[in-house]
């Protein structure tokens, strides 16, 4: 079985990146928020994915 390279996760899982676009489309879609959403959780609770579920509970 081959990888699939359009189905990309990011290299450190426990980080959320906003500077990818591939990368912010991944953690939109993981997280069920907006782009707008996701960028404001990131700037409240910082980067880390723990803390952004946290604030949404999850």
């Amino acid at each position: 079985m081959s990888d699939n390279l359009k189905e990309r996760a990011p290299q450190d899982a426990s980080r959320i990146s906003l500077s990818e676009d591939w990368e912010v489309r991944y953690w939109t879609k993981t997280l069920g928020v907006t782009k707008e959403r996701l960028e404001q959780l990131v700037k409240d609770h910082g980067n880390s994915v723990a803390a952004v579920r946290s604030a949404l509970g999850k």
